[in-house]
């Protein structure tokens, strides 16, 4: 059984199924592999951190000793609660194959039917027996992990900040939000980092203009402002930016997605404005950072829904090709920055 949408894993999380004896839990994102995987053995067993409960295996554990592997799974529990053995995978291909071949035994309950398997895997290859024989069989769930979309983050971040008993205002959270990396541990860094300069338990609600200095970072840097430039036609400032971006680490895939997030903006705005909203107003609902809105409102009087269309498609086939293997991502984000500030300048911006 495959799980890959996030309210389906929440709650497998938190309530397993007790028909589940293994879980593959997968993905380029290391923190979030890492974090998921903490949670279920925490559900799975009441102690996740007892040696005489849990086995935890690496790659070098079993590389050439696959029994190793299976008299852990064979082993009860010396406390008698529930046995949780944690495998984490590398990339050797026989290490794999043994794993692959220890899961499908397990779940069909040739050792410990009490314990629980939870292998844990980088960015696993269709080509992964783990995988392969994972998807497949009965008492087995499969979960990959993908990298966190802004909207991830920024869920992340308020329930974080709500623990603490902080907050974050709607512009605010997008600022800080467009600055986060997307792997999710150092993103939670950064998130505790931000309550601990709000002061946990104060109650304080952080604001735009209280982020700029604990950001670091100038905001002509920001892939967000990059996006901007683009649509308001001013190519050589918004390539500046992509570079800058880049220099950060933000690589094309983002540089496309912040295009997309600014043009829904501009879609929002155009929509409540026909719809009888003052356009400063639909701005304001639809997010935008208060530094930006001057230089937003003049591409919201050039732009239509029409034009917004157009570009739509060409960011869609964008984002399609940045994440075909081996593909010039900067290049490709470059030429979509090109192509928008063309469109731009033709609206006379």
């Amino acid at each position: 059984m495959i799980l890959s949408r996030r309210p389906d894993i929440e709650r497998f999380l938190k309530t397993p199924d007790p028909a589940i004896r293994v879980a593959v839990i997968y993905g380029r994102d290391v923190g979030v592999v890492r974090e998921r995987a903490q949670a279920l053995a925490a559900a799975v067993t009441d102690r996740p951190d007892d040696p005489f409960d849990c086995a935890l295996l690496t790659e070098a554990d079993i590389d050439g000793e696959v029994g190793k592997l299976e008299g852990e799974l064979q082993a009860i529990s010396m406390m008698g609660g529930r046995r949780l053995v944690r495998l984490r995978l590398g990339e050797k291909a026989a290490v794999d194959r043994a794993a692959s071949e220890a899961l499908a035994a397990h779940a069909a309950g040739d050792f410990n039917p009490d314990a629980f398997f939870l292998i844990e895997g980088g960015a696993l290859g269709r080509d992964s027996q783990v995988r392969k024989v994972g998807e497949k069989i009965q008492g087995v769930v499969v979960i990959p992990c993908y990298e966190d979309e802004p909207g991830d983050l920024a869920r992340l971040t308020r329930e974080a900040l709500a623990a603490d008993k902080v907050g974050i205002e709607t512009d605010a959270l997008d600022l800080f939000v467009s600055r986060l990396p997307r792997e999710r541990g150092v993103a939670r860094s950064e998130i505790e980092r931000l309550a601990l300069f709000l002061g946990p338990g104060s109650g304080r609600v952080a604001r735009a203009a209280d982020l700029e200095d604990f950001l670091g970072v100038e905001p002509e840097a920001s892939l967000l402002d990059a996006a901007q430039d683009a649509f308001g036609g001013r190519l050589g400032a918004a390539h500046a930016g992509l570079r800058r971006a880049a220099q950060e680490g933000e690589g094309g895939p983002a540089a496309v997605r912040a295009m997309g997030m600014h043009l829904a903006k501009l879609r929002r705005t155009l929509t409540l404005h026909q719809a009888g909203a003052g356009l400063q107003e639909a701005a304001k609902a639809s997010g935008v950072f208060w530094k930006a809105e001057r230089e937003f409102l003049r591409q919201a009087r050039s732009w239509s829904l029409k034009d917004l269309d157009g570009v739509q498609a060409d960011i869609l086939a964008a984002d399609l090709a940045c994440k075909q293997s081996g593909s010039p991502d900067r290049l490709i984000s470059e030429r979509l920055a090109l192509m928008i500030a063309g469109r731009a300048r033709r609206l006379g911006l």
